[in-house]
């Protein structure tokens, strides 16, 4: 695991290289959760090491589900076709929001209670978004104040049309495998499409799932068939390596193979509108998931206006995009972005905070902030991550135009999504 403080930054001269991020995060934790739904046997392969997805592995194999290693980053998933083992005690979720959320949609509709908790962070997150809908489905759910732990199942399920406030990805895929094990239709309507990784692996898994406008649907109760899955590489991740290309002269960096799913890249349509550098090499879009290569080159920033109708498709890169317009010219704006406080923490205020404390000057908002960019930030100080691997890592990213190195307290948390992080940013500086 990384070490819990290191120093980054400033960068030597221009970042150069190729590099491969680690799997997606959010299909890893689908291709593992719905396989072990299915009919037959499975070959998840690329599969990231970071400690969100071992969760899930670790809950599904407490749940009966046989996943045997076959090599680094490569398992086997023997599906259980929706009947699960009652666990011998609770089941720990870690740091994963994904992990608990899509498990109490599966959960819920079993014949036997379980407890699902987390850490001190996930803990802290809310999940009446997920026991309220899963009730009228006619779920068993208890929350504790609205959070972790939970307790969930027991109880038969029916269909339910549900109309979400926020689009969550997590509710909306925690709805739908409730709805696999559901008596009748079940349906979700978003205000805007949030990621799609669920509705589309089911469906090449040989479930009837329909979409019209905002609304996915499925009849159930139903049984996915077990498919095999590659994972192309984490866009989430990439981002960090693209924004730190991106405002760095002279840098000229490919990050290998992402996904390139529409609900994920958002971050890529902002970077481009500021004025980055970003070409989309190689593209395949002949399988579930369209992916290709991103090429990115040192350039100059400019601010930009962010509004609610973009933040699903770049809500966990908006803490990197947030340092490309400290060092963006003239004034950034971002609004509509309140869910960024529920993270692994108050990203408005965390990362508002440490933009700050490297000089930046920062306004924070309900739901968002104002950044007014300048050509170099101040360095010399501290950095508390809070135990979020995103902030560390924007943090880091943030360094590299300092003038003077950062200390980042809590550094390892990166091994959440991204274990080698640093060590892949400071071969890139070389």
């Amino acid at each position: 695991m990384t070490a819990e403080r290191v120093a980054v930054g400033p960068a030597p001269g221009p970042l150069k290289g190729k590099l491969r991020v680690p799997g997606d995060k959010s299909i890893a934790h689908r291709a593992i959760i719905l396989n072990a739904c299915g009919r037959g046997r499975a070959v998840v392969s690329a599969l990231p090491q970071g400690l969100d997805v071992k969760s899930t592995v670790d809950v599904m194999s407490a749940l009966g589900t046989l996943i045997e290693p076959l090599s680094p980053g490569t398992v086997s998933v023997t599906g259980r076709a929706m009947e699960f083992a009652q666990p011998a005690g609770a089941l720990f979720c870690g740091n994963s929001g994904t992990t608990m959320r899509l498990v109490a949609g599966l959960l819920a509709g079993q014949p036997f209670q379980v407890q699902l908790d987390g850490d001190e962070s996930l803990s802290r997150r809310p999940m009446r978004r997920v026991a309220d809908p899963l009730a009228r489905m006619g779920a068993h759910i208890e929350t504790t104040d609205g959070r972790a732990p939970l307790r969930v199942g027991g109880k038969s399920l029916h269909g339910y049309e549900h109309h979400l406030e926020v689009a969550s990805a997590q509710v909306k895929s925690a709805l739908l495998l409730a709805g696999l094990g559901a008596d009748g239709p079940t349906s979700v309507t978003e205000p805007v499409l949030s990621r799609d990784h669920t509705e589309r692996m089911l469906a090449g898994m040989g479930v009837a799932v329909e979409r019209e406008g905002l609304t996915v649907s499925l009849q159930g109760p139903a049984v996915p068939s077990c498919v095999d899955v590659e994972l192309c590489g984490d866009p989430s991740s990439a981002a960090f390596i693209a924004v730190a290309a991106a405002m760095t002269p002279g840098s000229d960096v490919i990050v290998e193979r992402i996904c390139t799913n529409p609900t994920r890249t958002g971050f890529v349509d902002i970077l481009r509108r500021m004025g980055a550098d970003i070409d989309l090499l190689d593209q395949d879009d002949s399988g579930v998931e369209p992916l290709a290569s991103l090429r990115v080159r040192g350039s100059d920033l400019s601010a930009v206006d962010i509004g609610a109708a973009e933040v699903p498709a770049s809500i966990d890169e908006l803490p990197v995009i947030a340092v490309a317009a400290a060092l963006a010219s003239g004034k950034t704006r971002i609004s509509g972005a309140g869910e960024l406080r529920v993270k692994e923490s108050d990203r408005v205020a965390t990362i508002a905070a440490m933009l700050s404390s490297l000089g930046a000057k920062v306004v924070e908002k309900p739901d968002g902030m104002e950044i007014e960019g300048s050509p170099e930030l101040a360095g010399g100080v501290c950095i508390d991550a809070h135990g979020d691997h995103r902030v560390a890592m924007a943090a880091a990213v943030a360094a590299l135009s300092c003038a003077e190195p950062v200390l980042i307290d809590g550094a390892g948390s990166v091994a959440v999504s991204y274990p080698g992080f640093f060590e892949q940013l400071e071969e890139l500086s070389r």
